[in-house]
């Protein structure tokens, strides 16, 4: 008799256990697991390439850069520093990071961002600047090959040269040799920058970051075997400031 009541009994509760178990897996199935936080190099990667499709802009807006806007178009590349920080006025350490973006010479189409740093022991200064926007225009191919290695010192491994700025663009003609034009702006107003001796290197760990894995420079301005949605508006910017719309 206890035993066709017990039975019964066990034969509910382990119906009742399976069904929670069941309940439980259903549940578990449907959990959205906690995405991977974000790698704090991608994140500052991205806010670098905010900040230089905003500086691009502030420049090209610039009634003194006449000669930058008319001959963006023969640039093999531009490479943008949102900003370039020195320590002391006329003394001291400087440097800042960059974005540089390199032109397909037959389609015109302009490449993902390649990550750089841009630093000198002391820049010259025409005028006292502690922060300035800093856009490099490469207008030879030498330029563009020099970029494509590790570390490039300005004025060595490629000439560099002030940037004609203003209506009389007064001494362009003895700039435009130079592999590598330099224009920049602080708090607005021209502020010459000479970048003799200062050097250029890849920042691979926010090439590797943004892109997710490890490149180089070659290939994310040449091979463009990698990608980033993200960096569509800047691409998109330069791209158009280029065509004159």
């Amino acid at each position: 008799m206890n035993e066709t009541i017990k039975n019964p009994i066990g034969r509910a509760i382990m119906l009742q256990v399976g069904g929670w178990v069941l309940l439980v897996a259903v549940l578990l199935s449907f959990t959205v697991l906690p995405a991977k936080a974000e790698d704090p190099a991608s994140a500052e990667a991205q806010e670098l390439v905010n900040k230089a499709r905003l500086s691009f802009q502030s420049l090209l807006r610039d009634p003194n850069m006449t000669w930058f806007r008319d001959h963006l178009k023969d640039a093999k590349g531009v490479l943008i520093v949102p900003q370039l920080l020195k320590a002391a006025f006329f003394v001291g350490g400087s440097g800042g990071s960059g974005v540089l973006l390199a032109r397909n010479e037959k389609t015109g189409e302009w490449s993902e961002p390649a990550f750089y740093t841009l630093g000198s022991g002391s820049f010259g200064l025409q005028f006292g600047a502690e922060a300035s926007e800093v856009i490099l225009l490469v207008m030879t191919p030498r330029g563009v090959e020099a970029l494509l290695t590790s570390t490039l010192k300005l004025g060595g491994d490629a000439s560099v040269a002030i940037g004609p700025v203003g209506g009389g663009v007064q001494g362009a003609t003895a700039n435009l040799s130079a592999d590598i034009l330099s224009f920049a702006l602080s708090k607005g107003l021209f502020a010459g920058i000479s970048l003799e001796g200062a050097v250029v290197a890849a920042r691979d760990d926010w090439n590797n970051a943004y892109y997710g894995k490890a490149v180089r420079p070659l290939d994310i301005l040449m091979s463009r075997s990698v990608s980033n949605r993200h960096s569509a508006e800047l691409r998109a910017t330069v791209g158009k400031a280029v065509d004159g719309k």
